[in-house]
């Protein structure tokens, strides 16, 4: 798997650093994210704990036209979503694994469309390749 995840949502539905951490307390994941979380200001690392170590990510939020101009395919599946919330690690398995715990959590609670290398992926498979990155 590529070490990027991009995220679609309306921007209506880009959730605050509460609703977010809601969403990903109700995955079988102990994840926190920073304090310092803001919907659209955010933008590089992102601090995050999993099982109390750091798994912390870079986060950048863009328009979703100018992602999609590389993924001509999704732009009528991604619909209005105006928003991508891209997602990006290194090679430690617990920054994978905080990053597709927050994408799953962006598709199952705010409607996001989560895209690696073009496809689309279910928060079924991301929860999946989650644990899998921490085996």
């Amino acid at each position: 798997m590529a070490r990027a995840l991009t995220a679609f949502l309306k921007r209506a539905d880009v959730p605050a650093r509460k609703a977010l951490q809601q969403a990903i307390a109700r995955l079988p994941f102990a994840l926190t994210l920073d304090e310092g979380y803001v919907p659209f200001e955010t933008s590089g690392y992102l601090p995050c704990t999993l099982d109390g170590e750091d798994a912390g990510f870079d986060l950048r939020f863009k328009d979703a036209a100018a992602e999609l101009a590389a993924m001509p395919a999704l732009q009528a599946t991604v619909g209005d979503r105006d928003v991508a919330i891209c997602c990006k690690w290194g090679g430690d398995p617990r920054e994978e694994a905080a990053a597709l715990a927050v994408c799953a959590a962006l598709a199952t609670g705010f409607g996001a469309l989560v895209v690696c290398d073009g496809a689309l992926l279910s928060s079924d498979h991301m929860l999946k390749q989650a644990k899998g990155a921490l085996v």
